[in-house]
């Protein structure tokens, strides 16, 4: 546009859904046309609203110096929310209502809009009501307010509406099949000047419909835009032939949606593997043990690998069999760094310092460290506050300015010049905010707070929390010129996406929906059961069975080179191995696009769907029947992935001989003998 038909930047709008894919975009523009870059709009959804909101904050309730709440501040909200209602949090419970009202935020419904079909509703309506209430008085917005809000502004003035709609000629959209109703309305805003819209999107890959995308505003784009032309992408440059004709094997089964032929010219690749293992423990130790093996035969590095799976719990057993093999991993969705405890401490003092209406930034930090300042005295500061009709930390400053001698009913001397204290910092480290780049601000704050001496203990904590502190120090640093909105608007948009370290060297755990937008050149999907993928919460009605799929169909594409599929044919129940099914969508895969390796108990019997037992007189088994104990103490035997091991005991247990086996580097390892493929050793 720029270089061919003489758009200027400065009209021309783009955006992703992640910060990441935003960078990417932002540097590929960069190489291509340089400085000139600096001046395209490019970014994701929320951090483009959150600009426009400040730049129009004199046309809303709120002030341009607003915070952003991340996920941990809402639930915080909703949670205070609850109990200001009186409202029984464990029958309702926070993270549920939370949920309802970012669905309700998603589809452009205020309180007074959300509609009562039942009690539930109506609670969370009360709910709804008390936290918008909660966050406004704090001058703060949650996500999906900055859409909900840039959103009611292009509505309400038809004057900012314009006069957006007017300069950017061209709105380009990424990711389009994860837009929600909000997002759709206000891209439809921005473009209704020039009517000049790309959007970008696969509806095989919607997979968000619980937090609020909506595949349909694929169709709303046909109806509202008759005459857009549609363009398939059907060729694909990250994976090899053999993934994506499994990928359209699986996603072809899915009813309205338009067909599309995906190839590529990086050729046919390996076969896909199928791989059975008798248990959850057995898949993740096969997990582990194939990824040494590729390793050490040169044929990977430990980055090249991915492990999928579709819930979080899933990871745990995963997570043991590496650490049980001394193999180190990194797992997308663990704790993220910006909700560490200490990290949520400093930048509550940042936001503090920026918008001292930020109640719950200021109740985070008034005792922290410990300066006097307890439950009654916080109490008496808010009553105080609701007196005056002023905000708690507007109080503050007011005392501060005092000196402590603003002494209501509520206050004691003592509180009082406590308080007045920590207004005092609080209208020290304001007065330095406009003066000071946000690193040398953090430093002031650390040091006169107390905060740098709290964490000085000399534990080995201590010092994780204080390096955690430091790496913030370092991200502070890339923002000397930017500014400290600049700054803390970045650490609130932020996502799990967004803190990949696509730079360390070892193998990545996630959930099938976290690798959205990221490929490996080595995946592993585990898990492949009913009730699991499919969810069994989604597989029982149409819409969430057919989104279930379109997961599936996302993780294979995941991949580049290879791709290893894992079915447990039972899973850890309780203490108990019980049967589990195989996934349906496996025997979508038609026979000749797989490989079923043969490295484990079981091979695979496709024509009757079901497992079959490899053939048991290659292992050195004896006897045909399995009924009779075979292995003793003291027996070696030879497994075909963990090698030789010695037999710790056996017993027959309800028909079956469970066998207590001990490899030299893999650790003890409870096996079903008809099932673990054990070759006996003969004596001497």
């Amino acid at each position: 546009m720029i270089g061919e038909t003489g758009t200027r930047p400065h009209n021309i709008l783009a955006v992703t859904f992640t910060n990441k894919a935003a960078r990417e975009m932002g540097d590929r523009v960069r190489n291509l046309i340089g400085e000139q870059a600096s001046h395209v709009t490019v970014g994701t959804f929320h951090a483009t609203c959150a600009r426009i909101l400040r730049r129009e904050a004199q046309h809303l309730p709120f002030t341009a110096s607003y915070s952003i709440f991340d996920t941990d501040d809402q639930l915080d909200v909703v949670k205070r929310a609850l109990a200001d209602l009186n409202i029984d949090s464990k029958r309702y419970h926070p993270q549920a209502v939370l949920a309802a009202i970012s669905n309700a935020k998603g589809e452009g419904l205020s309180p007074e809009d959300y509609p009562q079909r039942d009690y539930r509703d109506e609670v969370v309506k009360r709910v709804y009501r008390r936290y918008q209430e909660m966050l406004l008085a704090s001058n703060a917005l949650d996500f999906d307010d900055l859409l909900m809000w840039t959103t009611i502004l292009m509505n309400d003035n038809p004057e900012v509406r314009e006069k957006y709609a007017r300069r950017f000629e061209h709105v380009l959209v990424d990711e389009f099949q994860d837009t929600n109703l909000a997002q759709y309305q206000l891209m439809r805003h921005l473009a209704s000047f020039h009517q000049a819209i790309f959007a970008v999107g696969d509806a095989d890959q919607s997979i968000y419909a619980w937090r609020g995308a909506d595949y349909r505003n694929l169709l709303r784009f046909k109806r509202d835009y008759p005459d857009a032309q549609e363009i398939l992408l059907e060729q694909n440059y990250r994976s090899v032939q053999s993934i994506l004709d499994v990928a359209m094997s699986v996603i072809d089964r899915n009813p309205n949606r338009t067909r599309k032929r995906l190839f590529t010219e990086r050729g046919r690749g390996e076969k896909i593997i199928l791989h059975q293992t008798y248990d959850d423990r057995e898949e993740a130790a096969y997990v582990v043990e194939t990824i040494a093996k590729l390793v050490a035969q040169g044929e990977a590095r430990p980055g090249d690998f991915a492990v999928m799976y579709r819930t979080n719990a899933q990871s745990r057993l995963l997570e043991e069999a590496f650490l049980h093999a001394g193999l180190p991993y990194k797992l997308v969705g663990a704790q993220r760094f910006y909700g560490r405890r200490e990290i949520k401490d400093v930048v509550a003092y940042l936001r503090l310092v920026h918008n001292p209406d930020d109640e719950f930034s200021l109740y985070r930090v008034i005792n922290v460290p410990p300066r006097g300042i307890g439950e009654k005295s916080v109490h008496a500061l808010r009553a105080q506050a609701t007196l005056e009709n002023i905000s708690p930390g507007n109080y503050l400053l007011r005392l501060a300015s005092d000196g402590g001698r603003r002494q209501g009913d509520g206050f004691l001397l003592r509180a009082a010049q406590s308080l007045a204290g920590f207004g005092a910092l609080l209208t020290r480290w304001r007065a330095w905010k406009e003066e000071l780049p946000p690193l040398d601000l953090m430093d002031r704050i650390l040091e006169e707070s107390g905060y740098r001496d709290y964490l000085d203990d000399d534990t080995d904590e201590a010092r994780d929390r204080w390096e955690n502190v430091m790496e913030l120090r370092r991200l502070a640093a890339e923002y000397q010129d930017k500014g400290l909105e600049a700054f803390l608007e970045n650490i609130a948009l932020v996502s799990d996406q967004d803190t990949l370290e696509g730079t360390s060297n070892v193998p990545t755990l996630l959930t099938l929906h976290a690798a959205k937008g990221l490929e490996f050149p080595i995946v592993f999907i585990v898990g492949l059961n009913e009730g699991i993928l499919p969810h069994v919460r989604s597989s029982q009605e149409p819409e969430g069975l057919e989104e279930e799929r379109r997961l599936f169909y996302v993780g294979i594409t995941r991949a580049m080179n290879r791709l290893y599929l894992v079915q447990p044919l039972n899973r850890s129940a309780f203490g108990y191995s019980e049967p589990v099914d195989e996934s349906r969508f496996l025997g979508d895969i038609p026979d000749e696009l797989l490989e079923i390796d043969g490295s484990g108990a079981w091979g695979l019997d496709r024509r009757r769907g079901r497992p079959s037992r490899i053939d048991r007189w290659e292992s050195g088994t004896t006897s045909a029947s399995f009924r009779e104990q075979q292995y003793y103490p003291g027996n070696t035997v030879m497994h075909p992935v963990w090698g030789e091991g010695l037999v710790l005991s056996s017993k027959i247990q309800d028909d079956e001989e469970i066998v207590d086996v001990f490899f030299a580097g893999i650790g003890l390892k409870r096996l079903a003998a008809s099932l673990a493929n054990l070759a006996l050793k003969p004596p001497g």
